[in-house]
């Protein structure tokens, strides 16, 4: 399964609002995350609908954790910005294009696959995953550092 960059954005911003619990401001996250802020603010907006963040207006307002990062699981808030994304055409509320409806027998299975794909997602809080406050980003390669790189 293939999350969408809207998701991905929204991982990344509540990982690392969740390794320095205070308020945050998007334009200091975009910059941050170098990620765009116009991006950011239709993250948290979503993430706000959901419960998952808490946004406070004026003067020295910005964006937290609603809750405890340790009550946030990765499962919800991936549900939460997929919502929006079907997996496949048949997933979608309207049916679709898919002209195999109603004879498909991979639609239930891919189903499954998908829920069990989330609830393992479930298992995992936003604290076991949350960026330390001390987080910088790599020098190097992509979010996570070169891929195959070793230590010496």
């Amino acid at each position: 399964m293939r999350l969408t960059s809207f998701t991905d954005f929204g991982l990344r911003l509540l990982m690392r609002m969740a390794g320095e619990p205070r308020l945050f401001t998007t334009e200091e996250l975009a910059c941050e995350l170098k990620l765009s802020r116009n991006h950011l603010v239709k993250v948290v907006r979503e993430l706000a609908r959901a419960g998952i963040v808490e946004t406070r207006k004026g003067a020295g307002g910005g964006i937290c954790l609603a809750r405890p990062a340790s009550q946030i699981s990765i499962g919800e808030v991936v549900r939460c910005l997929e919502s929006r994304s079907a997996l496949v055409e048949c997933f979608r509320t309207d049916g679709g294009q898919c002209n195999l409806l109603p004879s498909c027998k991979l639609r239930q299975r891919l189903a499954a696959a998908q829920e069990v794909f989330l609830a393992e997602l479930e298992k995992t809080t936003l604290a076991e995953c949350a960026l330390p406050s001390e987080w910088g980003p790599p020098k190097q390669g992509g979010p996570l550092g070169d891929i195959g790189e070793t230590a010496h």
